[in-house]
């Protein structure tokens, strides 16, 4: 076969020298969305009690590490990301004793644990912005945020035309403690959300000590929330066109990816440096390129950053291979791991998105995504529920919904609603074993139709996406050639495939993919390991069937 190398390997220095191996240049993180993963008081909402209850799962699945979405003290206004105290956490979730339990039994069993972090905003009910509105204009608590007059005559227009993440206006107007119009402050997502003001010195400080109130608590590392929003230009200068920016997009804007966020991340990985046990810090940053997320990674700044082209890209060949050689070649440049995520609690989940409305086609292409996704070399993020092959639940009644975009004039595509349905573990009816208690309906409802979804109803059956997962991700870490690394070999294929080979010193490895709807045949390249489904290896040849993946010893 001819072959085509992509990424080159730059030299590790000390690291390599000493044979030392950074946990997270191959980890498996665990993305657990807490009030959808496990109740332990019948609530209907998912709690540290709950997660910390089903960490024996996460540890057989064969992760490495748990990223918790935000559980701190919030009115929850969106989801927990409206955080009203940084070191509490809300009693929906639980108790600073419970989160202290949680981290030590999961350290017991080899697991870390990564905590959200929200620096771009905080909640209105937060003590700073509540103490800046009462002392009003002038208030020196109104230069930690955006406080700004309005344009027009009597100010009664926005200081300038950015929008919210989440439909309408970036910008909300108060009422002074006179009871007179007043101020406009700066949200880029809810107005519960107002934006802090990262020119000010006290908004550094505060959160240099938040990373260390838990850095002592024990957490390993930080998932790092609009890590490219927190510098904003300037003067604010306005957009200069008309249409909503999203999160989930690449133009570039004033507020977003603004150079200043790097000397914020400096002053972090000084932190994270001098703690044992390589904590990290993973961007969420959205960029208008992978050469612009990889600046977050060089050797001073954070350790990791989503793969959002990644999980962008469509149920397509060329498209894939073209993420995938970009996305080492940018990370390389800056001896970062590159990652890999196909769901989050923030996208359709990937067995909906690549289905184009055949379920039986997504669940088969989720399948074989996942093993694409964990064949290529770096970290790889899970969101909780893509192990039992949860789709996205596309029908939930309008007065259930709770994502703040849908409530907003323009709304935003889909909402995130869908992803956050709580998972199913066991019995026939919702809201199956989510309340390790007895509990009533779940904080959404679940479909009535997951019976055979639940992890008892996949526990040992070979064929369940549950044991193919804990399969994938068992040979993963056993494999010489799988896990960390900076290159793969590409092998020559048929149009709408993809082949690719990784090598080590102790062994050798190829995954093959087959993108389109028909089989094709391809030469036997080893050893069978594990296939996304059914595969009868030949002798020479191997009939690949439709939207299927195979691993290959070699």
């Amino acid at each position: 076969m001819t072959q085509h190398v992509t990424g080159t390997v730059p030299t590790e220095s000390s690291l390599a020298a000493s044979g030392h191996r950074e946990w997270w240049r191959d980890a498996v993180i665990y993305q657990v969305y807490p009030r959808s993963f496990a109740d332990s008081d019948g609530d209907g909402i998912g709690d540290l009690p709950g997660i910390r209850a089903r960490l024996p799962y996460l540890k057989k699945l064969g992760v490495d590490a748990v990223w918790l979405s935000p559980f701190y003290a919030s009115p929850q206004a969106d989801g927990g990301y409206d955080v009203a105290d940084y070191r509490a956490v809300d009693p929906m979730f639980g108790t600073l004793t419970d989160a202290d339990d949680l981290i030590r039994d999961a350290h017991t069993l080899g697991l870390r644990i990564i905590v959200d972090l929200v620096p771009n905003h905080c909640s209105d009910q937060h003590e700073w912005f509540k103490q800046a509105l009462r002392e009003g204009p002038g208030s020196p608590l109104r230069g930690r945020f955006h406080f700004r007059p309005g344009k027009g005559a009597d100010g009664e227009l926005p200081p300038n035309d950015w929008e919210s993440i989440f439909g309408g206006p970036a910008w909300t107007r108060v009422t002074e403690p006179d009871g007179t119009p007043g101020e406009w402050y700066l949200h880029l997502f809810a107005p519960e959300q107002p934006d802090f003001n990262w020119d000010h010195p006290a908004v550094h400080d505060e959160f240099r000590s938040i990373l260390r109130f838990w850095l002592d608590m024990g957490v390993d590392g930080f998932r790092v929330d609009v890590a490219h929003g927190l510098v904003k230009a300037a003067g604010l200068p306005d957009v200069g066109h008309d249409g909503q920016v999203k999160l989930l997009g690449t133009r570039a804007v004033p507020y977003f990816d603004q150079d200043g966020v790097h000397d914020v991340y400096r002053s972090w990985r000084r932190i994270l440096d001098e703690y044992p046990g390589e904590r990290i810090a993973v961007a969420e940053a959205w960029t208008p390129t992978v050469e612009r997320s990889a600046l977050y990674l060089r050797p001073d700044e954070l350790h990791q950053a989503f793969n959002f082209d990644y999980l962008g890209a469509g149920w397509n060949a060329t498209e894939l291979r073209d993420v995938v050689d970009r996305s080492l070649r940018a990370m390389n440049a800056v001896h970062a791991p590159t990652t890999w995520v196909l769901s989050n609690h923030d996208v359709v989940r990937h067995s909906t998105r690549l289905a184009e409305g055949d379920p039986a086609r997504g669940l088969r292409r989720a399948r074989a995504a996942t093993l694409l996704m964990l064949a290529l070399p770096g970290s790889a993020y899970l969101y909780q529920g893509e192990e039992l092959g949860l789709p996205e639940v596309v029908d939930l009644p309008d007065e259930v919904r709770q994502d703040p975009a849908f409530f907003r004039s323009t709304g935003q595509d889909g909402t995130r609603d869908g992803c956050r349905v709580p998972i199913p573990w066991s019995g026939q009816a919702p809201p199956f074993g989510f309340g390790i208690a007895e509990s009533g309906p779940s904080w959404l409802p679940q479909p009535t139709d997951w019976s055979h979804l639940t992890v008892q109803a996949q526990e040992g059956d070979a064929a369940s996406t549950l044991e193919f997962y804990r399969s994938a991700l068992a040979i993963r870490r056993e494999h010489p050639a799988l896990g960390a690394g900076r290159r793969i070999t590409w092998l020559d294929s048929p149009d709408g495939t993809l082949a690719f080979r990784r090598d080590s010193e102790s062994g050798s490895f190829v995954c093959t993919v087959n993108l389109t709807r028909t089989s094709v045949t391809l030469a036997t390249p080893g050893t069978l390991l594990l296939a996304s489904a059914d595969v009868e290896p030949g002798t020479g040849t191997t009939e690949l069937p439709g939207d299927c993946a195979v691993w290959w010893s070699v």
